[in-house]
C-alpha cells in the first residue's frame, strides 16, 4: 500500500481546490496527475478509477476516492478536522456545505457565456444570505465550531479569499470574518500555501477553461 497521495484532475483549482487546502492544513504532502487530454480521462473511466465517470479523484491510503465531499471528509476525518463529536460535526458540515454552494457560483463563472450578469449575483447572496452567517459565528469564538479548526474554517478561508479577488472590498462589513481571516494566513502551512510557488492554484483562465472543455467533449459554454 502506497503511503502517497496523488490527485487528479486540471492543473487549476476548481472543486479539487478545496482539498488541497485542506491537505495543506493536515500537513500531508501530495503530487498531482494533470488531466491534459480527453485520452487521459478515458483511460481512468476504463480503468474503473472514476465511480461516475468524474474528477477529482484522490489515491490515498490505498484508496481512488470520488466525490469531493466525501474526500473532504475523510481526510478532515483522519486528521482531526471534522469536530470531537457527532453534533459538532453535523455543524461542521452545514457550515461546508453553505460554504460550498457559494464557492461552486464563483467556480462556474468561466464557464458562463455572460459571466458579468452572474457577478452581482454572487456579491448580493454572498452579503445577504451567507457573509452575516459566518459573521455571527465569529462575534466570539477563534474558529466555527468547537474552539478547534476545522474543514469548515478552511473552506471559508478559501472562499473569502476568493470573493476578494472579484469584490475587493466586500468584508469591509463584516470584521468578524476579517479578523478570522487574519488568524488562519497567519498559521505557518498557510502562511506557505498562499506564497508564490505553493501548489495553490491561480484564478482560472482561458487555458484551463479551454482544457476542461476538450477533455470533456463540451462543444461551447452553455447559457446558465
Amino acid at each position: 500500500m502506497s503511503d502517497k497521495v496523488v490527485l487528479h484532475y486540471f492543473n487549476g483549482r476548481g472543486k479539487m481546490e478545496s482539498i488541497r487546502w485542506l491537505l495543506t492544513v493536515a500537513g500531508v504532502e501530495f503530487e498531482e496527475v494533470y488531466l491534459t487530454t480527453r485520452d487521459q480521462y478515458l483511460k481512468l473511466i476504463e480503468d474503473g478509477a472514476l465511480m461516475f465517470q468524474q474528477v477529482p479523484l484522490v489515491e490515498i491510503d490505498g484508496m481512488k476516492l470520488i466525490q469531493t465531499k466525501a474526500i473532504l471528509q475523510y481526510i478532515a476525518e483522519k486528521y482531526h478536522l471534522h469536530g470531537k463529536d457527532i453534533k459538532e460535526r453535523v455543524k461542521v458540515n452545514m457550515y461546508a456545505e453553505g460554504i460550498t454552494d457559494l464557492m461552486e457560483m464563483i467556480m462556474m463563472l468561466p464557464f458562463t457565456a455572460d459571466p458579468k450578469s452572474k457577478l452581482e449575483n454572487i456579491e448580493n447572496k454572498a452579503n445577504e444570505r451567507y457573509l452575516p452567517v459566518f459573521e455571527k459565528a465569529l462575534s466570539g469564538p477563534v474558529f466555527l465550531v468547537g474552539g478547534k479548526m476545522t474543514v469548515a474554517d478552511v473552506l471559508l478561508l478559501e472562499c473569502t479569499l476568493m470573493l476578494e479577488e472579484k469584490f475587493p472590498n466586500i468584508l469591509a462589513k463584516f470584521s468578524n470574518i476579517k479578523a478570522f481571516q487574519g488568524r488562519m494566513t497567519a498559521t505557518e502551512a498557510i502562511k506557505k500555501f498562499l506564497k508564490p510557488g505553493s501548489q495553490r492554484k491561480p484564478q482560472p483562465d482561458d487555458n484551463y477553461v479551454k482544457t476542461i472543455m476538450e477533455v470533456f467533449a463540451i462543444s461551447q459554454i452553455p447559457p446558465m
